[in-house]
């Protein structure tokens, strides 16, 4: 059977659920992982989110991992961090998540992990040549199922101490995992609050579960003002990744609300090293820096930060898109439930609304990210080339993509490692220096006539 080699991204396995993830694939795929794990991983946690096609990829997999001889825990369906929170707490061997994250309705894939790790990179191409080989590990494996959302509950309730303050939310769950959850966290608290899009469905009937996207945020941001909230916030498919709106019914961005965490860790562990991704905010960095912090840049990605952040013993780090990763009096991976109620901590623990701790951070003329189709073949090359133009005349970050300094801002170019789309953000000084930086961008870019270049130009 040939299996379409580019599902094994940088740090997961993901494709057309029912194109390059059929039953015989996934089976192979169980198959696969079973075998690249180490002979002494016995006991592996496997969830799922509530995509349609969740529940039959997971059974493939299952199957095809008891026939590796693992000892497999069902948690059925539950958000990613959930998966990683049992992994952690009962020192399982490893697991995994099936999930289209916030992809399409019609994608899903598989977030891995050996021990408490998310693999990348080789580790996941290393199951790719496995499942080419077909030579797979052969045993008689077992299977029982596990419940966690009550534990979990409990345990973050213990960890994040919420103030006297009486504050109004508003969550949007996006009909993904966090409904599944949300209700009876919050229901343990004295907060007062309200779940749009409460119930599960992998149809995604409202909208689909991704809270960088402004046009999935309109209902939130309506029902914010309509009810006079404090703040609301919205969740992504699997609920590892986080979105906000103040008061007034702005957009809090990623690299907002990682200066806001930042903040309160450096209260306590001053000097820390916090982690951003090229994609952040000038204005984050000179936060950081003022508060006593240390900032550190690094690649984009869930696993890539992770594993930086232990090699740092950073306590806190954090994305654009919405990803915020806690070692500090937590487990370090990213939770979008754990991040909710840390946030709904520092808020009922301040007299300042969530704008003005927003606002306290530097900002900047911005954009959002700016994703273009470009094939999954081409765009590593786009950038290589991208890169090459620049760094002739100016400086350049290339840890992941290319971010160049101009005298007045910056432009990044990166290929996503999700989907076959070019990733692109500009923040200058004024919005002409702006301007000019985007079309620096858009010149050369256009050149490629495989790029729809329309939304740039915008």
């Amino acid at each position: 059977m040939n299996i379409n080699r580019e599902i094994f991204r940088t740090y997961d396995i993901r494709g057309v659920a029912n194109v390059d993830l059929c039953d015989d694939v996934v089976e192979i795929l169980g198959k696969s992982y079973g075998t690249f794990l180490p002979e002494s991983s016995k006991t592996i946690a496997i969830g799922r989110d509530i995509r349609l096609s969740s529940t039959r990829i997971k059974d493939a997999f299952v199957k095809g991992l008891l026939s590796t001889g693992k000892q497999i825990i069902d948690f059925g369906e539950i958000p990613t961090p959930l998966l990683y929170f049992v992994i952690h707490k009962h020192n399982l061997d490893g697991g995994i998540q099936v999930t289209g994250s916030h992809n399409p309705k019609q994608y899903n894939g598989l977030k891995i992990l050996v021990g408490k790790n998310t693999i990348y990179g080789n580790d996941i191409q290393k199951i790719g040549d496995i499942a080419d080989k077909l030579s797979f590990r052969k045993g008689k494996g077992t299977l029982k199922i596990g419940e966690t959302i009550d534990d979990y509950i409990s345990y973050i309730l213990q960890k994040i101490p919420l103030g006297k303050k009486k504050i109004r939310i508003v969550f949007d769950a996006g009909n993904g995992t966090a409904g599944l959850v949300l209700r009876k966290l919050f229901d343990r608290t004295s907060v007062e609050f309200k779940i749009l899009f409460e119930e599960p469905d992998g149809s995604f009937p409202n909208h689909l579960a991704d809270p960088t996207v402004p046009e999935f945020l309109i209902d939130l941001i309506a029902r914010v003002k309509e009810s006079n909230a404090h703040i609301g916030i919205a969740f992504d498919g699997d609920a590892d990744r986080i979105g906000a709106i103040d008061e007034a019914g702005r957009i809090i961005w990623g690299d907002k609300l990682l200066g806001i965490y930042s903040n309160d860790v450096i209260t306590q562990q001053p000097g820390a090293t916090i982690i951003c991704e090229v994609k952040c905010s000038n204005g984050l960095i000179e936060y950081i820096q003022q508060r006593g912090g240390t900032p550190l840049m690094w690649k984009t990605g869930h696993s890539l930060i992770k594993a930086k952040m232990k090699e740092e013993n950073a306590p806190l780090a954090g994305e654009m898109s919405g990803h915020m990763f806690f070692a500090d009096n937590y487990f370090g991976y990213d939770d979008a439930l754990f991040a909710a109620l840390r946030l709904i901590g520092i808020l009922t623990n301040t007299e300042k609304s969530l704008s003005q701790l927003a606002d306290e951070i530097p900002s900047y003329c911005t954009t959002p990210e700016i994703r273009i189709d470009c094939p999954d073949s081409k765009k590593f090359d786009v950038v290589k080339h991208v890169k090459q133009i620049f760094q002739k005349e100016y400086p350049i970050i290339d840890i992941d993509g290319v971010r160049v300094s101009f005298a007045d801002g910056w432009g990044l170019l990166r290929a996503s490692n999700t989907q076959p789309v070019l990733v692109l953000r500009f923040e200058a000084n004024t919005k002409d220096a702006l301007d000019t930086i985007r079309k620096c961008f858009f010149e050369i870019l256009k050149k490629y006539n495989f790029i729809n270049t329309d939304q740039l130009r915008a």
